[in-house]
């Protein structure tokens, strides 16, 4: 049950890789898409709009007191 376009946009030596993997070779196609498809998402705006609540504050206690 292998993936056609995937494995049409592999070169020979990656198929032959995969062949002597055997079954092992079709989990490895299968995570590599999922994690892809993850990498391709956006990064939540709430998630950025944290991240920069927590830089501020970092930088607020680096900074020396001022009296």
């Amino acid at each position: 049950m292998r993936d056609n376009k995937l494995m049409n946009a592999m070169g020979s030596v990656g198929r032959r890789r995969d062949e002597e993997l055997g079954p092992n070779s079709d989990i490895g196609n299968k995570l590599r898409a999922l994690y892809g498809a993850v990498q391709e998402e956006g990064i939540p705006p709430k998630l950025l709009e944290l991240l920069d609540r927590l830089d501020e504050a970092e930088q607020r206690a680096a900074k020396p007191p001022t009296d």
